[in-house]
């Protein structure tokens, strides 16, 4: 039986729900968190799946509005949100916590249990696509 078209060449959307799905433990939940999240932060969201190759078919999930805001990887011990105008961004509640050192990204590490400041993060998520929308502009 011939494949469909989405089976041949799936959505975005589609694409991350299968990495959420494929992780099957504590990671997957917690990116599936942090993704409705974001989209609940920005309803405008634009998802995107990058850096697609044979060692990891699914790619990295991307969110977008008027440029990248974050990614989302996964490590063995760690869910990575990073964001790639993250030195830019005003963090009040301190919740970067990785990749400090550049001039650019700024990212979040969450580890197996940990709480996620859900105000703060909305917060930052915002802030990043306010900064995306400025630069849009000019």
């Amino acid at each position: 039986m011939a494949k469909s078209a989405a089976q041949n060449n799936p959505s975005p959307s589609q694409l991350i729900e299968a990495r959420i799905a494929a992780l099957g433990d504590w990671r997957g939940e917690l990116l599936g968190r942090l993704r409705a999240l974001i989209k609940q932060a920005d309803p405008h969201v634009v998802e995107e799946v990058k850096w697609r190759k044979p060692s990891n078919p699914l790619g990295v999930p991307v969110w977008e509005h008027a440029g990248m805001i974050c990614t989302g990887e996964t490590y063995k011990d760690k869910v990575k949100l990073t964001f790639a105008n993250g030195a830019a961004l005003k963090d009040p509640s301190r919740l970067f916590n990785s990749s400090l050192d550049g001039n650019t990204r700024r990212a979040i590490d969450f580890h197996e249990g940990d709480r996620i400041d859900e105000k703060a993060l909305t917060a930052l998520i915002c802030a990043a696509v306010e900064l995306n929308t400025a630069k849009a502009k000019r």
